[in-house]
């Protein structure tokens, strides 16, 4: 099996699934956005502050998909009517597995390499994202809204820091992580087959036997 974890760029944005391929409803702030709407604002957002999303492919075909970046860059977080951002953290928009390959814990994989990617930028402390308090996890990995399930955000070690009686915000912060570099390091090496396994490595902030909800 073929698998392979890389960056959200202009060239391979054209692989996002839809409806996600031309929803702009996170970074505009309008869910009938375009395609082209899209590829305007991640070519922007490229350019002023690097990369911004990570995409997971299986034997060549699109697997998941994780989309980020400052607040600063994203208009949709005022549709939600809920808590702001806080200005040290980079919002985690959306992460989804598609439906053929969830339950093998490729959602943590994705939460690891947004990780990963974080920790190496200077002045971000935290990642901070909103969940939907009541998206079930038998149903599509988004919601109508494209909020992802708030028990895959506490599942994979976020923590509630801006209540609301459907789409609070969470925090993940970076700091309470960085002893788990290493083994993220590894985890996705061994994820994208570069290592033979010697024993069970737990993602970021959860038990090694937790297998991942919601969008997983």
């Amino acid at each position: 099996m073929a698998r392979k974890l890389v960056s959200v760029t202009l060239d391979n944005c054209g692989e996002l699934p839809f409806p996600c391929r031309a929803c702009t409803l996170w970074e505009l702030g309008d869910s009938t956005g375009s395609a082209a709407a899209k590829e305007d604002w991640l070519s922007a957002v490229l350019l002023d502050w690097g990369s911004c999303g990570r995409m997971l492919y299986v034997d060549g075909e699109v697997a998941g998909f994780a989309l980020y970046a400052p607040p600063a860059y994203v208009a949709g977080t005022s549709a939600l009517d809920a808590t702001s951002v806080t200005a040290d953290a980079v919002l985690l928009m959306t992460a989804r597995i598609l439906p053929p390959y969830r339950d093998a814990g490729l959602g943590r994989v994705l939460i690891q390499a947004v990780v990963k990617d974080a920790l190496s930028r200077r002045g971000v402390k935290a990642l901070e994202a909103f969940g939907d308090l009541q998206a079930r996890g038998d149903r599509d990995a988004l919601s109508e809204r494209c909020v992802m399930p708030a028990d895959f955000l506490t599942a994979v070690g976020f923590k509630t820091v801006g209540p609301h009686p459907r789409y609070p915000r969470f925090r993940l912060e970076l700091r309470s992580v960085l002893s788990w570099r290493g083994d993220v390091e590894v985890a996705l090496e061994r994820w994208l087959g570069a290592i033979r396994p010697e024993r069970a490595v737990g993602p970021v902030g959860v038990s090694p036997r937790m297998d991942g909800a919601g969008s997983d």
